[in-house]
């Protein structure tokens, strides 16, 4: 774990570059080196150089990216994990005990459910949903029974609904309850909870952080000193940490996040455009759309709007048809890295929702949008409509 410290630069990519990535003092390399090493020497028992003991409590490698985690997304504290799910369970177990409720929007990745439903619930975790978009609704649930946790996705995953961050801690404080936000679809580089009032930052840096598809991560951002040290107590007991390489590929991908997320967002805009006006296209979900109900509020709490785009065609069938047959963007799980991808989330990343509350559409197609040529992009996408 790494506090981000008071001389740390204070515009983004500066952090995003330079935060934890101090040059080695040994050699003078600008970019510091990969440290492998699982065991530390001692100066005689318990005489630790720089507090480092063993990998699993602690590695310089994961150190330097927790303090970028930390500096990116303007906390104390910065903690990496093996998975984002790693780092999600860690965060429910230091927070949660028998009895509690967490409070969870409608419309989240498929794998946080699961880990609530099927892991945390039969421990004696409740769970409940809500539309978080609608605060009214959020306030009308925690008045009828209150929960310890508030969880939102902001945007959400996979049909970009927009809440109020601000707006929902204030409830949720009000309520006497954790509120946290995965931040994974904006990122740092576009939004910042704990700047809103939110009490914890949850990512998988497998997506835009990491931002390249080699490699799966997560992490955990916070200014609460008691819940960092329970979450970093977790991370050492069950041990989900990052390994050095992993730490090290996320750092390098971080590095690039402002520019990255700078094309991802133009691109997505200008094929959330050209999709809105295609005949073949039913309903576009992109909050940069004027016409996206969260539009003023995503232009209010965020600098660009991202770069995920869902689509609705005319049906189920329709809309397998067209996942399946677009080129440059591949038909993959995931999102965020610099190629475009293409999702059905029904029977891919969102098949452990079938049947419940937070089931998704049939006739959706998600578009992870990368930073290709965005004529290329949309050419595909045409091709592929023109084809149904």
């Amino acid at each position: 774990m790494s506090q981000s410290s008071s001389a740390t630069p204070r515009g983004f990519d500066t952090r995003a570059v330079h935060a934890g990535q101090e040059f080695d003092p040994t050699t003078g390399a600008v970019i510091p080196p990969v440290h492998f090493s699982t065991t530390y020497a001692q100066d005689g028992i318990g005489g630790l150089h720089a507090g480092y003991e063993y990998g699993r409590s602690g590695n310089p490698t994961r150190t330097a990216l927790e303090e970028q985690l930390a500096a990116i997304e303007g906390g104390a504290h910065g903690l990496s994990f093996a998975s984002g799910l790693a780092a999600e369970d860690a965060l429910l177990r230091a927070v949660l005990t028998p009895g509690d409720e967490v409070l969870l929007s409608n419309d989240v990745y498929g794998g946080t459910y699961r880990l609530l439903a099927r892991v945390l619930a039969p421990w004696g975790v409740g769970l409940r949903i809500v539309d978080m978009s609608d605060l009214s609704a959020v306030a009308a649930a925690l008045e009828e029974r209150p929960a310890r946790i508030v969880w939102v996705e902001t945007p959400s995953n996979p049909l970009l609904r927009i809440t109020d961050i601000a707006g929902l801690a204030r409830l949720g404080h009000q309520a006497g309850a954790l509120v946290v936000v995965d931040n994974t679809f904006a990122s740092p580089a576009l939004q910042n909870p704990l700047a809103l009032g939110a009490d914890v930052v949850v990512h998988s840096t497998t997506k835009y952080l990491g931002g390249h598809s080699d490699v799966v991560g997560g992490a955990l951002v916070t200014n609460d000193d008691a819940l960092a040290e329970q979450a970093k107590f977790l991370q050492f007991a069950a041990g989900a940490v990052s390994g050095p390489l992993d730490a090290w590929l996320t750092t390098r991908g971080i590095k690039t996040l402002g520019v990255r997320m700078q094309r991802h967002s133009e691109n997505a805009q200008a094929i959330a455009e050209f999709l809105s006006g295609h005949d073949r296209v039913a309903r576009v979900h992109y909050p940069g759309l004027t016409s996206h109900p969260g539009h003023d509020l995503a232009a209010a709490q965020m600098s660009r709007f991202g770069g995920i785009v869902s689509v609705e065609l005319a049906d189920g069938a329709t809309a397998r048809r067209f996942a399946e047959s677009t080129r440059l963007f591949q038909l993959a799980e995931s999102l965020g890295g610099v190629e475009s991808l293409m999702n059905y989330p029904d029977a891919m990343t969102h098949a452990s929702v079938r049947g419940t509350e937070l089931a998704v559409p049939e006739e959706l197609a998600r578009l992870s949008v990368g930073i290709e040529s965005v004529d290329d992009l949309i050419t595909d996408l045409d091709e592929a409509l023109a084809g149904l």
